[in-house]
């Protein structure tokens, strides 16, 4: 028996006024034939050694057995979806509007009843995924007071945002999983996200680096990767390129310039839209060592006051472009001959 406080009041036991106190109890007990123990909170009389609850009590034990039983079967406690709710401010009754269940379902989750798996998946969904968050509220819309959809979708909102590297991180590392265990695609190095944007942010805080587009920066990504697995046996960064017609391409690269640390801006080219990339104040760069930022010092060197058409010119003329066929993976082997020393 663990002591929380201690009140003077009117004690129901010995009818007299004193010091009750308000004491934690570990107690056993079995529910959906589930062996469970939590922690019970009590009245304590000393007078009478008698424990007693009232109904806040009751209701409060209840419940911290039914969040006992849910931890055991792997399910979202009540405090875990009430927290879920509050993150995107959302009121109860317009969580179950946007998930198409009763009113009062979550009214009931957060207190005295146990959710169902199926229930549960989809309340985990919705915790860790404010995209869709956002794509329920969407579709909700015109159900919903304009104030509380506004609110709803600046909470959603910012949460996506915060979560932005996290998802990109998932759709990146999918489509590189085929080739983790490549060494020739991906230059004997595990993708690592963080040493990619560290080489983007190189490149782009360089004073000797101009107009640095996206075509330009991918081919400045592929020189300093090829001339790190030439010289030392292993890539920098572990993209793997695919040789397209203007030269080497990171897979997934579309992805990797949207990453937080990263920046560019779009500018109108003719008819279409080109990406260069800015300048950071963050001029620091973690995973890179020294190797690697001579490497990428030398590319730098070759390569980053040259023009879009020179550079693709200079892939064009490279054996790991030339032995390869349009669409499919630079292999690492080529970087033998790469024209850098």
């Amino acid at each position: 028996m663990k002591m929380i406080r201690s009140e003077k009041k009117m004690c129901p036991c010995c009818m007299e006024e004193h010091e009750v106190q308000t004491v934690e109890v570990s107690e056993n007990n079995t529910f959906k034939e589930t062996d469970v123990r939590y922690a019970a909170e009590y009245s304590y009389c000393a007078k009478t050694d008698t424990l007693f609850a009232d109904e806040d009590q009751l209701s409060r034990n209840d419940i911290r057995m039914k969040n006992a039983y849910r931890a055991e079967a792997g399910l979202m406690t009540s405090f875990q979806i009430a927290a879920l709710r509050e993150q995107y401010g959302i009121t109860q009754s317009d969580l179950c509007l946007l998930l198409g269940w009763g009113g009062k379902t979550i009214t009931r989750y957060e207190s005295h009843q146990v959710q169902d798996a199926a229930h549960d998946t989809i309340l985990r969904k919705l915790d860790s995924d404010p995209e869709w968050f956002l794509q329920l509220l969407q579709m909700k819309k015109d159900a919903l007071p304009k104030a509380s959809y506004e609110k709803y979708m600046a909470a959603g909102t910012a949460l996506f945002e915060l979560h932005h590297d996290l998802y990109l991180t998932r759709i990146i590392m999918s489509r590189y999983a085929r080739f983790m265990a490549d060494p020739d695609a991906n230059g004997n190095r595990i993708l690592s996200l963080e040493t990619a944007a560290d080489m983007i942010r190189y490149f782009a805080n360089s004073p000797k680096v101009t107009k640095l587009y996206l075509v330009k920066l991918v081919k400045l990504l592929w020189y300093a990767d090829a001339l790190s697995y030439k010289r030392r046996g292993h890539a920098i960064s572990g993209l793997v390129y695919r040789a397209l017609p203007m030269g080497a391409v990171p897979v997934a690269y579309e992805s990797l310039m949207d990453l937080s640390s990263v920046h560019y801006e779009e500018q109108e080219i003719g008819d279409g839209i080109g990406y260069i990339f800015c300048p950071t104040e963050n001029t620091e760069y973690p995973s890179l060592s020294s190797e690697d930022r001579q490497i990428l010092e030398e590319v730098i060197s070759r390569f980053g006051d040259r023009t879009k058409r020179e550079i693709v010119n200079a892939m064009h003329q490279e054996d790991a472009y030339r032995k390869t066929a349009g669409g499919d993976i630079i292999l690492y082997r080529y970087t033998r001959t790469l024209s850098m020393k």
